[in-house]
C-alpha cells in the first residue's frame, strides 16, 4: 500500500511538472517567434524615434533659453524673425 501511494505521488508530480514545462516552452516559442520579434523591433524603433524627437525639441528649447539669457546679459534685445 505504501509503495502504491508513493508511486501515485511520483506519477502525479511528474505529470504536473511535464504540463508546466510544456506550457512554459510554448510561451517561450511564441515569445521568440519571428512575427513577435519583428513586432518588438518595430515598436522599439518607433519608441527610439519618439525619444530622439523629444530630445531634439528639449535641446532646441534649452538653446533658445540660453541664447535669451546671454542676450539679456549683454543688453541686446531679442532678434526679430
Amino acid at each position: 500500500m505504501k509503495r502504491a501511494f508513493w508511486v501515485a505521488i511520483g506519477l502525479g508530480a511528474g505529470v504536473a511538472t511535464a504540463v508546466m514545462v510544456r506550457r512554459w516552452m510554448r510561451r517561450q516559442a511564441e515569445r521568440y517567434s519571428p512575427a513577435n520579434i519583428g513586432a518588438n523591433l518595430s515598436t522599439g524603433a518607433k519608441d527610439l524615434g519618439q525619444l530622439f524627437r523629444e530630445a531634439l525639441e528639449e535641446g532646441r528649447r534649452a538653446m533658445a533659453e540660453k541664447e535669451a539669457e546671454m542676450r539679456a546679459g549683454v543688453g541686446e534685445s531679442q532678434p526679430q524673425p
